[in-house]
């Protein structure tokens, strides 16, 4: 629903937006004294922007042009002979038009052809035509630019590149354009000249006399100067949007999948940020995810203190009672894991790898020096580390989630639409999961319905203060938290140890009621009624409808009870690499563990343990036809992959789902 009502909201402002447009157009035609009933019917019946600005292209002011020129010179007269492609001689016709202003008759038809030409350029159907063409058969072309192709090497497939721009794939757009803005290509988007030019010669030309050939020529002059590039710029403009929603769209379904990654749950964990020469950085959280402990540890290279590393680690996982060690996945991330694995005593602690994709980012921001304000950048990054696997939503939240990198070319992309994109997924999880109130942050808080930054820290402040909110009705005693904010917030915030078991349950508190109804319907208390799937069966919903409750919500509320406070994202599961360490060990065939980081849309990314993510094209993940990778595969999934190809000089390695056993 709230999908639903965002798209409303955006259609709506879109719509807005477009009355505002009318009315200035409208505003200054009038202004112009050129606003005749016809013109304005048109406009204010028109709801397509691209005609509306059609319609306006002939009245809108603009920069001095050619035309401008010429009709000062007072050429209009002859261009509108010319224009009637009448029988007379255009040399005849522009000799009268010879003055101070107009030294001969070449620059005289010469100035006539620069008023057709506009007037070829603002025609509707013309453009309409031009446009048309462009549809259908334009192709995206880019060449290498002068002196680029060392330094541009990244682009080399797009050095001498075509393709039909509606058949182009948003991320090859999207690079191509890259390529462009970078500086190391060129980038043009045509289309079937010659068989467009015939077309504007059958709609213009009505004869074959002197006349009708200055026509052509102004015809031909407008095509490539004035209409070509206008269009162009339109076909490049709507390309560019169409590919930034189409990677917008795959990056926001990325971002869903990583923020709803199964938790492994409030257990006492270890996070580790591991490292080389710098050391591993290690931290323990409590069950809440508090710091209870952190240091740092050398158990790799050059330093190699192993035996200290180890009894470190041994030491403070029986101290703080650890049940579980994430490592971050990056620079010795597989060291790390094969080190833990292989301390003695800890055998019952379970290792994860983390994706430390934004860690940094989260390291060096307010939000982590306010929180840790007296820690080091790369401790911070193991709590977060940790964090992640105790709870992926609730700390991934605090990241730009923009910096997370599960998606593709987010920095070239419309950034407002990718920022109202991403809030309202981050929104849509963190609503769909449900929040504890006992341990949710401020910034996990912010984006409960009805809540944000301001009541969020409130609440926080509240619970710091005054200890544990009670019931989801304590809610009310927040200061600034009215009715109406608690009737949208109430539903998505859980209290697991309330008296009421309702509040730790996606049942509203204003259906409270109707579940005690029913419950005394059944002779039971409310906590049987909740517990005890006996005591609801063969209840009969229709017995409960009123004005204000009907059947799909009291639906939803037994679906519901079936299940109150279960999160809905599963469970944490470990994994394990292959034997493989590094690019060099990978054979064509070999079939090995991986887990998916990224997925786009031309396949999916997979780590496979020897710090270069392989990649699945669209065409090896599954032998049935698919639209999109994600119909298959989601973030974090594990799978089981087949070596194809190996680039070790660009660090490419290409993988099969095919076939694999």
């Amino acid at each position: 629903m709230k999908v639903v009502l965002a798209e409303l909201t955006s259609a709506k402002k879109r719509f807005e937006e477009l009355i505002l447009r009318k009315a200035t157009i409208l505003e200054t035609i009038r202004s112009q004294g050129k606003l005749n009933p016809e013109l304005e019917k048109k406009i204010k019946e028109t709801w397509d922007s691209t005609t509306l600005e059609d319609l306006y292209l002939p009245y809108k002011p603009k920069r001095k042009t050619r035309a401008d020129t010429a009709r000062e010179k007072g050429l209009e007269p002859l261009a509108k002979q010319l224009m009637s492609q009448g029988n007379g001689d255009p040399e005849q016709l522009a000799n009268r038009f010879i003055n101070p202003k107009v030294e001969s008759i070449e620059e005289a038809l010469q100035g006539a052809r620069d008023i057709i030409a506009e007037w070829i350029h603002e025609m509707d159907h013309v453009r309409q035509l031009v446009r048309s063409s462009f549809e259908r058969s334009a192709e995206i072309i880019s060449k290498v630019g002068r002196g680029k192709s060392d330094e541009g090497i990244k682009y080399k497939d797009y050095y001498e590149f075509s393709e039909r721009l509606n058949r182009c794939p948003s991320h090859r757009i999207l690079a191509i354009f890259r390529g462009e803005d970078e500086g190391f290509l060129k980038v043009s988007i045509h289309p079937d000249e010659e068989r467009l030019l015939n077309q504007l010669h059958q709609r213009l030309i009505k004869g074959r006399g002197d006349s009708s050939l200055q026509v052509e020529m102004a015809m031909e002059d407008s095509y490539k100067r004035l209409l070509q590039p206008s269009i162009e710029t339109e076909f490049r403009a709507s390309a560019r949007k169409k590919a930034d929603e189409e990677a917008i769209t795959i990056f926001a379904e990325n971002l869903r999948q990583l923020l709803l990654a199964a938790p492994l749950g409030n257990k006492p964990i270890m996070g580790i940020d591991p490292g080389f020469r710098t050391g591993c950085k290690v931290v323990c959280l409590n069950a809440y995810g508090d710091l209870v402990w952190n240091g740092t540890i050398y158990p790799h290279p050059p330093q190699q203190e192993g035996i200290q590393a180890a009894k470190t680690i041994y030491d403070i996982v029986q101290k703080y009672k650890i049940e579980a060690i994430a490592v971050g996945n990056g620079t010795a991330g597989r060291e790390t894991i094969d080190f833990c694995k292989g301390i003695r005593g800890i055998e019952h602690v379970e290792i994860y790898p983390v994706s430390e994709a934004g860690a940094s980012i989260y390291s060096a921001s307010d939000v982590a020096r306010e929180e840790f304000p007296e820690l080091d950048l790369t401790v911070r990054g193991a709590i977060s580390i940790g964090r992640r696997l105790m709870d992926p939503l609730a700390e991934l939240v605090k990241i730009d989630a923009k910096q997370i990198g599960v998606g593709q070319y987010q920095h070239d992309v419309d950034q407002g639409l990718l920022r109202e994109k991403l809030d309202r997924v981050i929104e849509s999880c963190v609503n769909s999961v449900g929040i504890n109130l006992h341990t949710a942050s401020k910034h996990l808080l912010a984006y409960v319905s009805g809540l944000g930054p301001s009541l969020a820290a409130t609440i926080v402040q509240q619970r710091t203060e005054n200890g544990p909110f009670e019931s989801r009705a304590a809610l009310l005693k927040v200061p600034r938290l009215g009715p109406k904010a608690f009737e949208q917030c109430a539903g998505f915030l859980r209290i697991p140890d309330s008296k009421n078991a309702l509040d730790n349950s996606a049942v509203h508190p204003e259906r409270y009621k109707v579940v005690a109804q029913m419950a005394k319907d059944h002779s039971v208390s409310v906590e049987e009624f909740i517990s005890n799937p006996a005591a609801r069966k063969g209840i009969q919903l229709e017995k409960y409808i009123d004005k204000d409750l009907g059947m799909p919500t009291l639906q939803d509320i037994m679906k519901e009870l079936e299940k109150p406070g279960l999160d809905p994202r599963g469970v944490a599961e470990t994994f394990e690499f292959s034997a493989v360490r590094k690019i060099e060990d990978l054979e064509p065939g070999m079939q090995l563990n991986g887990i998916v980081t990224n997925l786009a849309q031309f396949g999916a990314f997979v780590d496979i343990g020897v710090k270069q993510d392989g990649m699945i094209h669209i065409s090896q993940i599954t032998d049935k036809f698919i639209k999109s990778p994600s119909d298959v595969l989601q973030l974090g999934q594990q799978v089981r992959v087949r070596v194809v190809e190996i680039d070790i000089v660009r660090k490419r390695v290409s993988l099969s789902m095919k076939g694999v056993s």
